[in-house]
């Protein structure tokens, strides 16, 4: 069953924000992010290269999804490299990797499913396996991981759904939905769940300047369920916070640490800062997949800087239909954009996986070796 629920043209679509459209062929399609909320379009990838430019230019974005669409990636990839010999092959492939882990340095989903794939071949090539039979299981093993990506966002949905209330008012930052995830969500799905429950929820909507992916995405997501919200400026919601109109924060997360910093969406730190002060508590929801144990803390995590463009000019619908790119500032502007933002774990009320409900960096490690 999909959950990402998508009205087009009257009818509601049975999709996944990214799918494997003809597995012979290494043809992946996927919801192409960058035109929502105006226009429902798809981006048809036929190799590895075109997959990697649909990730860095964020056809595609949100960590769990990124990983996913990274490990089909790697499929393309073993499906047209042209060597006869296993080990030539295996080399080849090693590139491919590569270049799918420069497309974007935060999200560890990225790394984690890409390098689990070359594992994958590199065992399949160690025992002997044929070019054609490792090509096969490598496309098996992205299905698998995919599915097991919308297996474990199920269950934060189930887990998270205990923490809202009936009558709550939840505030959310960027968008951690099924767009973000495959399908479910991550910081959606509890509130999607609660929503099933017949709770009587509202959602705060944090815009999530520059990439307005709270505007364009999350607002979208929550109109195709049908689930009640509000979208407000980034600055408002301290404001809301302070008035007592947020019950509890649920947030999504590119990166955890082993000592539970979390790097997400810029902004999310200081939603937590406010957080913290007006005693609401502050949920990270995430996979165990956006955990990483080969990091300490927050310091050691890299921070992606992207174009001067997004914080420059800001894209919308005109009336006539048509989507422009206007300059809100002067042109010569000297900017920084950086992405994302490191909340420390002293801010985090607890963490929402597929196992539970983490509350420490004790229960991370412990967590991380049922992984």
């Amino acid at each position: 069953m999909r959950i990402l629920k998508v009205i087009y043209n009257g009818k509601i679509l049975d999709i996944r924000a990214v799918w494997m459209e003809d597995k012979q062929k290494g043809i992946v399609k996927m919801i192409d992010q960058r035109l929502l909320p105006w226009k429902l379009t798809f981006f048809i990838s036929t190799s590895y290269a075109e997959t990697a430019w649909a990730i860095k230019h964020m056809v595609v974005r949100g960590a769990p999804t990124i990983g996913v669409t990274a490990a089909y990636g790697v499929y393309q990839a073993a499906l047209r490299i042209d060597q006869l010999d296993e080990y030539k092959f295996l080399g080849d492939l090693k590139n491919a990797v590569r270049e799918l882990q420069k497309t974007r340095p935060t999200a560890v989903n990225l790394f984690n499913t890409t390098n689990e794939m070359l594992k994958k071949a590199e065992m399949l090539v160690n025992k002997g396996y044929t070019i054609k039979e490792i090509r096969e299981q490598l496309g098996e093993h992205a299905e698998e991981i995919v599915n097991r990506e919308v297996s474990a966002n199920k269950r934060i949905g189930e887990f998270g759904e205990t923490l809202i209330k009936d009558g709550y008012s939840i505030l959310t930052h960027c968008n951690a939905g099924a767009l973000a995830a495959v399908d479910y969500g991550t910081a959606l799905a509890p509130i999607r769940f609660a929503h099933y429950k017949g709770k009587k929820i509202v959602v705060y909507v944090d815009e999530t300047r520059p990439w307005l992916q709270g505007a364009r995405l999350t607002a979208w997501e929550l109109e195709m369920e049908g689930i009640p919200y509000y979208l407000i400026s980034d600055n408002a919601a301290g404001y809301f916070m302070w008035r007592g109109d947020i019950d509890i924060i649920i947030v999504g997360a590119d990166r955890i640490t082993m000592n539970g910093d979390v790097a997400n969406k810029i902004g999310t730190y200081k939603l937590a800062i406010i957080a913290k002060e007006n005693g609401i508590p502050f949920y990270v929801a995430a996979p165990l997949s956006s955990f990483d144990p080969n990091i300490r803390s927050g310091e050691e995590i890299p921070i992606e800087e992207r174009s001067p463009d997004e914080i420059l000019y800001v894209r919308g619908e005109l009336k006539n239909g048509d989507i422009k790119k206007v300059l809100i500032a002067p042109k010569k502007a000297k900017v920084r954009n950086p992405v994302f933002d490191i909340t420390p774990a002293k801010y985090i009320t607890g963490y929402i996986t597929e196992i539970g409900i983490l509350r420490n960096s004790d229960d991370i490690r412990e967590a991380l070796k049922k992984r």
